[in-house]
């Protein structure tokens, strides 16, 4: 069986600040034989393919794992984060323009102008970067097709902000992901004229993945300038000083190229191909300093409660020591003090209490699950109530003692305390379109706490509804019949009506 070509450029970060370009060469190589590099062969399936074999893996996390060794295939999935993620850009030159083909492409960029309400500003950008400088184009309104081509006709560059609002594929692909991260997966899609550019170099703040869908595009990347550039908290400005790139590639569509945050970019077309790439983002402020800022006012909370030497005065004349205009002063015994103070911190912060912060602000950002046709017809999705000769009819689903039931994916609920509550947050009312409605959760009864932890804790497997830890069946029945309503749970076998 003939196999594929795979050209990986992988930059150590030595190699990144001494070499140019021109110098990268040798560090392509060509897998001519993925067999006996990986265990497996070239060939991937077709994304549609993929997908549908997808509904069938019995767990959400697994999933994850698939799609995304298939996106940075024939990198493998321990290598990439050993190697790359968040240290250094990679790319993946397959020789495939069709690896990539139905994720996304300007025919569904059009449809999606033509049958949905595109907003300037909200949903699509309208951009150009010439002679240095770079533009916004954005009219009030609605982005219709006769005004959008016509930008693009001058010259522009159209950027999607939001795809997974429109595209039911891109939705799909990243409420997969979203399990691989632990943090929120977004996208925009750039579709770029021949001979021009719609960005000025800059950095973002996100890991970015970019996955060329057509055409070519021109792409340089630099190191970060500085040790305040790597893994920055914000996007920057616009760039100038950037150094010389130590990437100079040209993306075709199959192509994938992934940065980490901090590393500056820019990219532009070539003159015989227009560009149309998608860009998977993630990990967006989602650092152990993020996790700080949510955990060190309640550990200083706690520790003022509970333990005396935080609650004692500052001294008398502090301020005649310590500052800006009293910066020559040798101040170390009222340093030594607040060290002394961050130490004892430790043992007062509520870890627990700051990662279900986290947790209900990732669960906040989550798409909601794309269910396959055997999870809708086993969850309140499919159920058989419906309206019909001239009443409601299948109204009521009997769930019963021996039901199996399992929740629709690991990442679908979490258990959050606040104080004396605990509540239940989930993901399955959130809309497509970023936090267009509020969080959603539901304040768990005492009866029902360790129940619900089981559950979770159970996944991927089903559990009888008569085995959940609670002291009645009663509760056990109300638990069940909460979680199904809510679209948390589906059952083993689809449910009929009494």
């Amino acid at each position: 069986k003939k196999k594929k070509n795979f050209s990986v450029l992988s930059l150590t970060k030595q190699q990144s600040l001494h070499l140019s370009f021109e110098a990268h060469d040798r560090l392509f190589f060509q897998q001519k034989d993925c067999e006996t590099r990986n265990g497996e062969g070239c060939d991937s399936p077709a994304l549609d393919v993929l997908l549908t074999d997808l509904t069938k893996v019995n767990n959400s996390r697994e999933r994850a794992n698939r799609l995304f060794q298939w996106i940075i295939h024939p990198v493998q999935d321990k290598s990439f984060f050993r190697e790359n993620w968040e240290k250094k850009p990679i790319l993946i030159q397959r020789q495939n323009p069709d690896y990539y083909k139905g994720l996304f492409s300007t025919a569904e960029f059009d449809r999606i102008l033509r049958n949905n309400d595109v907003q300037y500003g909200v949903n699509l950008d309208v951009t150009s970067y010439t002679n240095g400088k770079r533009e916004t184009h954005n009219p009030p309104g609605r982005a219709l097709p006769y005004t959008v081509w016509d930008f693009y006709e001058s010259g522009c560059s159209l950027r999607m902000l939001n795809p997974q609002a429109f595209s039911s594929t891109v939705w799909q692909v990243l409420s997969i992901l979203q399990e691989k991260f632990g943090s929120m997966a977004g996208a925009n899609v750039y579709l770029t004229p021949a001979r021009t550019q719609g960005f000025a170099p800059h950095y973002d703040d996100i890991e970015a993945f970019i996955l060329q869908l057509e055409g070519k595009k021109h792409w340089r990347v630099y190191n970060p300038r500085s040790e305040d550039e790597v893994l920055p908290l914000v996007s920057s400005r616009n760039q100038d000083e950037i150094g010389q790139p130590i990437m100079d590639v040209v993306l075709e569509a199959g192509d994938l190229l992934y940065f980490p945050r901090g590393f500056i970019h820019q990219g532009d077309c070539l003159p015989d191909a227009h560009s149309m790439h998608i860009t998977v983002s993630s990990y967006q402020r989602n650092s152990w300093g993020d996790l700080l800022l949510k955990l060190m006012p309640a550990a200083l909370e706690i520790a003022m409660e509970e333990d005396v030497e935080f609650r004692k005065g500052l001294p008398l004349d502090y301020l005649q020591f310590v500052g800006v205009q009293n910066s020559e002063k040798v101040v170390d015994r009222f340093i030594a003090h607040i060290e002394g103070l961050l130490k004892k911190l430790v043992k007062y912060a509520p870890v627990d209490a700051a990662v279900d912060q986290k947790a209900r602000d990732f669960l906040h950002d989550c798409l909601p699950p794309v269910l396959s046709a055997e999870e809708k017809a086993s969850s309140v999705y499919g159920a058989p109530a419906r309206w019909g000769d001239g009443e409601a009819l299948d109204v009521t689903v009997q769930l019963k003692g021996q039901t199996q039931i399992r929740l629709l994916g690991a990442g679908a609920a979490r258990l959050c305390s606040d104080g004396d509550t605990v509540s239940l947050f989930y993901t399955s009312e959130n809309s497509r379109v970023y936090h267009k409605e509020e969080p959603k959760s539901t304040e768990m009864k005492a009866e029902h706490i360790d129940a619900m932890e089981f559950l979770i804790h159970s996944y991927p497997k089903f559990v009888s509804v008569a085995s959940l830890p609670c002291e009645t069946m009663e509760a056990k029945m109300s638990l069940a019949e909460l979680l199904f309503e809510k679209g948390l749970i589906h059952t083993a076998e689809p449910l009929t009506a009494e």
